[in-house]
């Protein structure tokens, strides 16, 4: 298997090469002082559309570099495909960048992402199907008071402590870096040797153990990891083609935690809902007063509503559907558990953590898994290592997702049916 990878080393490296410079996130992000002057006209009574300048970047010799990596790759091959379509993705990405604020940027976005009308999985429910299912059945709970009200009163440079007290322990000899960014959309962004903090905001409680568990133990965790494989280093690499598990496996991270809450899940629901809106011809004005109507503060809908912009045109239509990720992505890798649980192969499931990856990546690359030529994860989360656990709370949820509380009312529950045997 050794023998087999080295054919591809070449490929590899230069892939590694040609992708560095495509950072999606970064090169779309909005300069810093577009939230404070249009939070200063909303507040004053007069909100007006931000005005952003879309990119202007080339990406002629990294196109070129990728293109020529997909051509030369064996495809017959498990690490072939692999490297052609990580390599794919890139190139994607790059004529998505360059053709920001076009609606040729939103079509390279759905066709990298997907878009909220897309199927999840084989069935038949849609994104935003799925979404909008998730809102109408939080709704009665955030009516009720189970969403409470959360205090924003952690600061970022408290926040970066609380995750250096946990990054530490965990990587040893590796630390990772936790710094504050005050130009970023996103609360937070890992890579293998840093973590950026917003920081024009503060956090919740809430905040910094999800920021842990997502942030850095699965998306710093899974580019470390891996970085450190011996062959195939562009697992260290975060493709677009691996966000949507990326995303999916961090979400899941939370969940099994306990470190998400129901204002979090309709964070992320209301964002696939944004994205379609926007679709439709919402503009930012409209986005932000939806997110505001959904019971985020000013700054926070500014943010959410950003997101779906980034690249794309505040007048509506034109837009950066990564959104959409999440909930699909949750979706997914939950699914993707508990088959490979019931499937006898756990093992499926610690190879996700060996790098960046998409969910069949961890198939087709199982043999070399076996063999030793692709390297375990170095670093693992601790709810991945409790085998038993992660398979109880996988069964129950499927279980329980399977009963109808459509009939169902409280007083059924008021006479025990031991009581009535005569």
């Amino acid at each position: 298997m050794d023998t087999a990878l080295e054919q591809f080393a070449d490929l590899d490296g230069r892939l590694v090469d040609a992708a560095k410079d495509i950072k999606v996130l970064s090169q779309l992000a909005w300069p810093a002082n577009v939230g404070a002057e249009f939070l200063a006209g909303w507040h004053a009574g007069d909100p007006r559309l931000p005005a952003v300048e879309p990119p202007r970047v080339r990406f002629d010799s990294n196109i070129r570099a990728l293109a020529s990596i997909m051509r030369e790759c064996d495809r017959d091959h498990p690490v072939g495909r692999y490297l052609y379509r990580t390599a794919r993705s890139y190139k994607l990405a790059a004529a998505m960048i360059e053709q920001a604020g076009t609606p040729e940027f939103t079509a390279r976005s759905i066709e990298l992402y997907g878009g909220p009308r897309d199927p999840v999985g084989p069935g038949q429910v849609s994104n935003l199907s799925a979404a909008e299912q998730f809102l109408a059945l939080t709704d009665d709970f955030r009516a009720e008071g189970y969403i409470p009200e959360q205090e924003f009163s952690v600061s970022p440079e408290q926040a970066a402590d609380a995750l250096r007290q946990r990054i530490s322990p965990v990587f040893g000899d590796l630390p990772i870096a936790v710094v504050i960014d005050p130009d970023m959309a996103a609360k937070a962004a890992a890579g293998p040797t840093r973590v950026r903090l917003r920081g024009a905001t503060c956090f919740s409680t809430y905040d910094v153990a999800q920021l842990v568990e997502h942030e850095v133990f699965v998306h710093s965790l899974t580019a470390l990891n891996g970085r450190e494989q011996p062959h195939v280093r562009s697992l260290g690499l975060g493709a677009p083609r691996t966000t949507a598990t990326q995303e999916g496996l961090a979400t899941f991270a939370e969940m099994i935690t306990n470190a998400i809450d129901l204002a979090r899940l309709r964070r992320l629901a209301l964002r696939v809902k944004a994205v379609d809106l926007a679709l439709s011809g919402a503009d930012f004005i409209d986005l932000f007063r939806f997110f505001h109507d959904a019971g985020q503060d000013p700054g926070e809908s500014f943010h959410s509503a950003a997101r779906v912009f980034r690249g794309g045109d505040v007048a509506g239509k034109v837009v950066f559907t990564k959104d959409i990720v999440y909930l699909r992505g949750l979706l997914g890798v939950h699914t993707f558990f508990l088959k490979a649980i019931q499937s006898g192969r756990p093992e499926l499931l610690h190879h996700l953590f060996s790098g960046r990856m998409a969910l069949g990546d961890a198939i087709e690359l199982d043999p070399f898994f076996r063999a030793g030529a692709l390297a375990p994860p170095r670093f693992e989360p601790a709810w991945v290592k409790s085998r038993a656990t992660l398979a109880a709370f996988l069964i129950y949820s499927v279980l329980s997702t399977s009963l109808r509380l459509t009939g169902i009312e409280l007083t059924d529950f008021a006479v025990d049916a031991t009581d009535m045997a005569t």
